[in-house]
């Protein structure tokens, strides 16, 4: 097992790895940013070092990052999600300078992170695959082409990325014109690649992941799946295991597949293969995303099985504890993303001051974050502050534990997600489980909630209690 591993990260996921690192007895280094100083994962780690330069060059100079993993005497280094978690050059550096990468390897980083790749191989072990062009479109003549050979709706997506960055949802030619530079010009600036791909629309599909773990001995397993089809500008908000609308037939059958595609390239450590279920329940591959998910929570609360943790088992040379067989889905799970955005603004991202904070409790509640009062947010990062996980034994037992909890969470300072997932939780039609991926479009009535304060002397009361608490 590691001795010491450097988390190339920052937030709610670097505090996520320093927990697990610790339950492993396993030294943590912990790398900042001037502007992310006063973060709690800086304060949680055994050591902390400050990259640079600027707020976001250092954790994605991948060089800088090696080098100082050498100085320090760390053996591993764990990229969470984001910055370097699917770059393939990073991965082969730590790998040249005999440092473990907690992830897959170079090879499948490189095939499964490239989109259009990844559909290829998707063909040749016969898993479905939403129709799309064949490779990447090098031009617009050839993107307006294909678009009316398919008919449009269509989707422009980045060749390499994810997170819903280079993504459009095209209805006409001249949306197409005007999205595919907008889409190059938003992956470049994200992955450093601009290039694009386009596949058809599926109309109100249904967003269903599947969780893989495999190990270096050939082991692949999956651990059921999780519907994200509840989003805003194409990017995930609430998260739920297992689906409400597969059937254990067809859970298997995509679990299946899933296993099928990540085995095809040798697949190692955690990662998500992702399908769009259409209104007929046919289902469709469109990625995979080699990498520890934002969402994994939902299924470590319904398989009690440690996905970080065994990332790092993984890595360090040790089979899968479980196989299959062994894996068993009990009650349900929701995950709310507590994200510092105005959701009547389009989620404009926010920052400022947390002037009171107070997080929710009691029995199935979980908190994963990195947010405090007095936390300044700042500016240059994802507005994700903490994710929110319930689990109850029945879909209403868990819809109903997250609405209380939502309203239990203080967070004020700044404009949150806080109100407005309260209002989904309220929403008839969710509650029934009755959504797919236009539902925010769909229900436009969720987006006039009540974010007025508590009353003054609540919020004192509450500082207060929080005050004592940390002096204690």
């Amino acid at each position: 097992m590691f001795k010491k591993i450097l988390v190339a990260n920052r937030g709610e996921i670097a505090m996520r790895i320093i927990r697990a690192c610790r339950e492993l007895d396993i030294a943590t280094a912990a790398i900042y940013s001037e502007a992310d100083s006063t973060g709690i994962y800086v304060k949680k780690a055994d050591e902390a070092y400050l990259v640079g330069p600027g707020p976001v060059r250092g954790f994605l100079d991948g060089q800088q990052i090696v080098e100082l993993a050498k100085r320090i005497g760390a053996d591993a280094i764990h990229p969470g999600y984001g910055f370097l978690s699917e770059n393939a050059e990073f991965a082969h550096l730590c790998q040249a300078n005999d440092i473990t990468f907690i992830g897959p390897s170079p090879q499948a980083i490189h095939l499964m992170g490239n989109k259009v790749k990844a559909k290829e191989l998707a063909k040749r072990v016969q898993v479905p695959t939403v129709p799309g062009t064949e490779g990447g479109v090098s031009n617009l003549e050839g993107a307006v082409a294909f678009s009316r050979s398919i008919g449009y709706p269509v989707m422009v997506k980045a060749t390499a990325g994810g997170g819903g960055r280079g993504l459009r949802v095209v209805r006409s030619e001249d949306d197409l014109r005007a999205g595919m530079e907008t889409s190059s010009r938003e992956a470049l600036a994200a992955f450093g690649d601009g290039s694009l791909f386009i596949e058809k629309y599926v109309e109100r599909p249904h967003h269903i992941e599947f969780q893989i773990l495999g190990d270096r001995h050939g082991t692949v397993i999956h651990l059921g799946e999780r519907d994200c089809s509840i989003q805003r500008r194409l990017q995930k908000l609430i998260e739920i295991a297992p689906s409400l609308i597969l059937t254990p037939q067809l859970r298997a059958e995509m679990g299946e597949a899933a296993n099928k595609i990540a085995k095809a390239v040798d697949y190692d450590n955690a990662g998500t293969v992702e399908f769009l279920l259409d209104q007929d329940r046919r289902y469709y591959f469109i990625e995979m995303n080699p990498r520890i998910q934002v969402e994994h929570t939902v299924t470590e609360q319904i398989t009690a099985v440690d996905i970080v943790r065994s990332q790092i088992s993984i890595a360090a040379g040790e089979p899968l504890e479980i196989r299959q067989e062994d894996v068993t889905l009990q009650g349900h799970a929701i995950q709310c993303r507590i994200n510092a955005e105005d959701p009547r603004n389009n989620f404009r991202p926010c920052t400022g001051t947390v002037s009171a904070y107070l997080s929710p409790g009691g029995i199935g509640v979980r908190i994963d974050g990195a947010v405090y009062k007095d936390y300044t947010v700042p500016p240059y990062y994802d507005a994700l502050l903490a994710k929110l996980t319930v689990r109850g034994r029945t879909w209403d037992e868990t819809v109903s534990r997250m609405r209380r909890s939502l309203e239990e969470y203080v967070l004020r300072g700044i404009k949150t997600t806080i109100p407005f997932l309260k209002k989904i939780m309220e929403e008839p039609d969710f509650r029934a489980g009755a959504f797919d991926t236009s539902y925010l479009e769909r229900h436009p009535e969720v987006f006039d909630y009540d974010e007025s304060l508590e009353p003054e002397d609540l919020v004192v009361a509450i500082s207060a209690a929080v005050a004592a608490y940390e002096g204690l």
